[in-house]
């Protein structure tokens, strides 16, 4: 079998057009390269997909806070009217808020993904390799102790102001939008590797895979001209046969 017969049948097996250096050299060093690109665009996705689930267990812990500082500011509205609430009434009510305060403290220290807390103060800023350089983005992690909020001291027995609620549940809002935005940013970042991972595995295809048609059509073109390489083949060996039996005639 001529060596061409057996690359065809390689290719065909294989399904690649480059099987080694030797096919194309240059061909391998530029497919292999772009193999690399697209794994790393791939786990470029999967990065900003497990940011996005961050991000969505961030922002219903955020969501659960809003509504106990929701409960917080009603008992606060409820507590402002002194003159209809007598001090066991208000101790009731501040028995309530400080049990819904606990409960926002539990939030936050215990939001956490895959062991990392998100709302504790701790996790700031959370790194993200979102393409194949190994740079992308910054999420940013709000802190949601009461200390942070500015309401550990809250106490509707004592003086107090409804706008500290108000002013955490801005910072909360606040927060929400921001992961809002991020989500949003790490959703495009998404499309665009997959688009870039699509284009560069076609690119890759292209020059490393064999185009079967093609393949066939040269396996069958090889084996013609093998069939007439040896049908030659024979006719000088009997050419010659005829010869030498000629001579040893003479």
């Amino acid at each position: 079998m001529s060596l061409s017969i057996q690359s065809n049948y390689r290719n065909l097996t294989s399904g690649n057009r480059i099987n080694s250096a030797a096919d194309d050299a240059a061909g391998l060093s530029i497919s292999e390269k772009l193999k690399n690109q697209t794994n790393g665009y791939n786990v470029g996705t999967q990065n900003a997909e497990k940011g996005n689930s961050v991000l969505n267990v961030a922002d219903g812990a955020l969501s659960t806070i809003y509504d106990s500082l929701s409960r917080i500011r009603e008992l606060g509205l409820q507590a402002s009217n002194s003159a209809i609430y007598s001090k066991d009434e208000l101790s009731m009510m501040q028995a309530e808020i400080d049990q819904i305060k606990q409960g926002i403290a539990d939030v936050a220290k215990n939001t956490q993904f895959n062991g990392m807390k998100l709302l504790d103060g701790s996790k700031a800023t959370m790194e993200l390799a979102t393409n194949p350089h190994g740079i992308g983005h910054e999420m940013e992690m709000m802190s949601a102790t009461l200390e942070e909020l500015g309401i550990a001291d809250f106490d509707v027995t004592k003086s107090f102001d409804i706008k500290d609620i108000d002013n955490a549940i801005k910072k909360v809002t606040s927060a929400q939008s921001s992961i809002g935005a991020q989500s949003n940013r790490l959703a495009y970042t998404v499309m665009n590797n997959q688009i870039t991972s699509y284009n560069l595995t076609d690119a890759y295809s292209r020059i490393h895979d064999a185009d079967m048609a093609e393949e066939m059509s040269e396996l069958k073109k090889n084996t013609i001209l093998e069939q007439v390489r040896l049908t030659m083949q024979k006719k000088r060996q009997e050419e010659e046969e005829q010869k030498r039996q000629i001579i040893q005639v003479n």
